[in-house]
């Protein structure tokens, strides 16, 4: 009789799921259990009642988001800074991947790889400090620009027409290096057979990268691309917070930030909740949408 059930498995590999109960315990703890406070989006939530106290409303909280003055504004600011950090910001990894890739010193590639990973590691509000400290009235970046245009020294963060161009060049600097790791990865994998009959062929290097490492790289980045999309309507609220004044709301109140403005600081727990379960049914629809054109036009997909 062939033993092939989940009670044979862990009988005969119990290390290996008392390895994965420490990542089961903090998916349901942290991840599936919280989903139980998705009620309070139907429900004029008082923290005092509780969930289960508090009065049922249906889809009034949904009904006040969408008639809500800046329903648009919000919207538009969260898919705009999301657009802007697609179009410039993914691209970026990629490009530094494959070019140290064609790097032959290993001190130099090391050395470059070490120093792009850094900003990954300093605190938000460390680089939001430092951000508003170079754009200041004051500021070396500031003066440069002023330097440039000839325009008069101001706090450029005060210009809401600045604040999406600033806020994805911080994003590209600090996620950047990061960021090409899985690419790095990706690019260790390729045969060098491969980089040796082009170069027969007569390929140069860029011509070898061209057709060589990006073809072969292209599975990652479609898989990244996806997971990208899926986050289409979301911004990290810490850095926009950090970095937004009620002066440049219209360019830089996300959906992140209006639901923590609500929520935290107006206690309208219930109205917050709805729009968060909102943004989270749509980045689902992005994310499901991107994964579907993707598995059609290539057959690559995450699932």
């Amino acid at each position: 009789m062939k033993k092939n059930g989940v009670l044979h498995n862990i009988r005969k590999y119990p290390v290996l799921y008392a390895m994965a109960i420490p990542v089961l315990a903090y998916f349901i703890i942290f991840h599936y259990t919280p989903m139980y406070g998705a009620l309070m989006a139907f429900q004029k939530y008082v923290p005092i009642k509780g969930i289960s106290g508090s009065k049922w409303i249906g889809l009034k909280n949904f009904e006040l988001f969408f008639q809500d003055i800046y329903f648009f504004r919000i919207i538009r600011n969260t898919f705009l800074i999301n657009l802007y950090g697609l179009i410039f910001g993914f691209p970026i990894p990629i490009i530094f991947a494959l070019l140290l890739n064609e790097v032959n010193s290993k001190v130099f590639k090391k050395t470059a790889q070490t120093i792009t990973y850094m900003p990954h590691f300093i605190s938000a509000v460390v680089v939001c400090g430092l951000v508003k400290d170079f754009v200041s009235s004051r500021g070396v970046i500031t003066e440069i620009y002023c330097w440039i245009t000839g325009n008069n020294a101001t706090n450029l963060l005060a210009n809401p027409d600045y604040f999406r161009p600033i806020y994805t060049i911080m994003n590209i600097w600090k996620s950047f290096g990061w960021g090409s790791i899985i690419y790095f990865a990706a690019l260790t994998g390729v045969n060098q057979e491969l980089y040796e009959a082009a170069s027969i062929d007569g390929a140069n290097r860029f011509q070898q990268v061209l057709h060589v490492s990006l073809p072969a790289i292209l599975p990652t980045i479609v898989t990244m691309l996806v997971l990208r999309l899926g986050n289409m309507m979301s911004a990290g609220y810490e850095q926009i917070i950090l970095l937004y004044q009620p002066i440049t709301y219209e360019t830089a109140d996300v959906i992140s930030s209006y639901v923590y403005r609500r929520g935290l600081q107006e206690f309208d727990y219930g109205y917050s909740a709805a729009v968060g379960l909102f943004n989270s049914v749509i980045n689902l629809i992005f994310i499901l949408s991107a994964n579907a054109v993707s598995k059609k036009i290539n057959e690559t997909s995450i699932w």
